[in-house]
């Protein structure tokens, strides 16, 4: 059975930012910073490496891995490199590792993407799910629902000065045309409340294979949602340490943001 242990300087989080100069877009750099800032926080070290085109990913040295958006040009040419990382990629996260890949990076990680012009873009299938591009732009304030699984997982890690919280739910900005729809046996990331989610069509958004996480949630996705940014650090933690239990953090402010995009999205 894992052990329980207080967080301390002596435990760290190694980061694998893919492909940060490429995909990158609408301020998702601010996950790796909301990363880093609350280990700093929760008195954890870590390391951030950037792995771009060209670059060899080494299976044993990440904990989590951020993958961003990019527009349809940039996803060609790491789609292309991807390829020659798709073997050890897939393998960590079997073996436990955490990664949270937003829009353009959460395509690559499907089955395929194929373009309005019919172009079709191989992923590596992590998540058993495709996307086509369609000419209806889904870009709006995104609030959703946790699945109930995720949900209950949130709640039993996350900790706060703010008792009154109870995080059910996420809050980001979506801007994306491509549809995506999951396959049978792919759990969504949550339900949608708000906005377009996976495609605008059955309410889903995001998807869930072990602890890795995609979804359409731009903007920063975690400053706005501290509870799922300690869920992913919890995760990644208990990789290399067992189960880890985070020290409850003030986090007043973060929620006054995620509560006003939340007001936003009803406007």
């Amino acid at each position: 059975m894992a052990s329980t242990v207080t967080t301390r300087f002596d435990l760290v989080v190694n980061i694998c930012h893919l492909y940060p100069d490429l995909m990158d877009t609408y301020g998702d750099k601010g996950n790796i910073i909301t990363l880093v800032k609350r280990c700093q926080w929760h008195r954890i070290k870590t390391t951030v490496s950037h792995v771009s085109v060209g670059d060899k990913l080494d299976p044993e040295k990440y904990d989590i891995y951020f993958f961003g958006g990019g527009q349809d040009r940039q996803q060609v040419i790491v789609s292309h490199d991807l390829q020659s990382k798709a073997k050890n990629l897939k393998a960590v996260i079997e073996r436990g590792s955490t990664l949270l890949s937003i829009c353009g990076g959460y395509q690559l990680l499907q089955n395929y993407f194929k373009t309005l012009d019919g172009t079709e873009i191989r992923g590596i299938g992590l998540f058993d799910a495709h996307t086509l591009g369609s000419t209806t732009r889904m870009i709006q304030n995104l609030h959703i629902k946790l699945n109930d699984e995720v949900s209950h997982q949130v709640k039993s890690v996350y900790r706060t000065t703010e008792l009154s919280i109870y995080p059910t739910d996420l809050i980001g900005f979506e801007n994306h045309s491509g549809k995506t729809y999951l396959g049978k046996s792919l759990k969504p990331l949550g339900k949608v409340i708000r906005g377009a989610g996976n495609n605008g069509e059955d309410k889903t958004e995001g998807a869930i294979y072990k602890n890795a996480f995609g979804c359409y949630l731009h903007g920063s996705l975690l400053p706005k949602n501290p509870h799922f940014a300690d869920y992913l650090i919890s995760k990644a933690l208990q990789r290399r340490y067992g189960k880890i239990k985070l020290k409850p953090l003030d986090d007043s402010i973060e929620w006054q943001a995620h509560k006003s995009a939340i007001e936003r999205t009803k406007r």
